[in-house]
């Protein structure tokens, strides 16, 4: 299993790796990644949002909403608790906690999940359609949240924020829905939900983007790192705790409480034991927000799920 693991985690180490050497050798300018970052927020991963989404039948949503629903809960109680700790009790501010509580809220689906569960409950046309599901809750039920607080925030920084934060809540809901990166993925469970089947021409038009989405993210992820010095501290400490112990087991406690058995029990909880996904630290460098601590996050919890993703294999086996 370890090896599986490994070998899931592989494509990403190295593209990382050659973003990383990319920028440190100053091939690419790693201080200024606007470009690249425009073109993986706005273009890439949205197509392979929208696509993944638009593919995914509406009916086997409505099928699993067990998973749904263990994993949405997984995803906002650590996104709550990760935020408040930060913000309250490590005084972050609020654009640098919301991309680390992104950071550590959202398994790195995309990436892991279907070599993953595949190696686990076998590689069949219902292990695909768990990890659709799984990258639709994280864009569309999660990242708004990210992109609402960040919204908020440079709104107050630009000195266009009027009222309280409940105030203008129709305007950051309006401001996040419509960007590239929520209304690619909403946009295609909206047509998934009304039975609109996108032509087949359209789906080969923006495959390339598609396929260009993770690799050209974990470049873009790998070259952000390459600017900075990654330390480790009690926040970094604990969010590779809550990410691949305390969330998996969250999401377990959901399981036990539906009542759940077989596999539909261990897809849940093994989406969720998933390393951290890149979407926090790349949504912070599209607001000019920089985490250090998401940064560190994301990269060790990618080396330390080799040791945890067994655990929790092994632990659900019997379930």
């Amino acid at each position: 299993m370890a090896y599986v693991i490994i070998k899931a985690l592989a494509p990403i180490f190295l593209i990382m790796l050659l973003g990383f050497y990319a920028g440190k050798a100053k091939m690419v300018d790693n201080k200024n990644v606007a470009l690249l970052n425009v073109f993986v927020m706005d273009f890439a991963l949205p197509a392979a949002l929208f696509s993944a989404t638009v593919q995914t039948p509406w009916q086997g949503i409505v099928q699993q909403w067990y998973l749904v629903v263990v994993l949405v809960l997984s995803m906002w109680i650590t996104f709550a608790a990760i935020y408040f700790i930060s913000t309250k009790l490590f005084n972050k501010s609020a654009q640098d906690s919301a991309v680390l509580t992104l950071t550590v809220a959202l398994p790195n689906y995309a990436a892991l999940g279907l070599p993953i569960l595949g190696s686990v409950v076998g590689e069949n046309s219902s292990t695909s359609l768990s990890v659709a599901i799984s990258i639709a809750c994280g864009s569309v039920l999660l990242t708004p949240f990210c992109l609402l607080i960040l919204e908020r925030e440079k709104a107050r920084a630009s000195g266009t924020a009027h009222g309280s934060s409940l105030s203008m809540l129709p305007i950051l809901i309006w401001r996040s829905v419509t960007k590239p990166i929520v209304f690619g993925p909403l946009f295609g469970v909206i047509l998934s939900a009304i039975g609109i089947k996108m032509p087949e021409m359209v789906l080969l038009a923006i495959k390339p983007l598609g396929l260009a989405a993770t690799a050209a993210a974990l470049f873009l992820t790998g070259l952000i790192l390459s600017a900075r010095k990654l330390k480790m501290n009690a926040v970094v400490t604990l969010s590779c705790i809550t990410k691949l112990i305390i969330q998996p087991i969250i999401a377990w406690g959901i399981v036990i409480l539906f009542g759940l058995h077989g596999s539909i029990a261990i897809t849940s909880i093994l989406m969720i034991a998933l390393a951290a996904g890149f979407f926090g630290v790349v949504f912070g460098n599209r607001f000019g927000v920089q985490s250090p601590d998401a940064e560190a996050t994301l990269l060790l919890t990618s080396i330390l799920c080799i040791v945890t993703l067994p655990l929790f294999i092994t632990l659900t086996a019997g379930i």
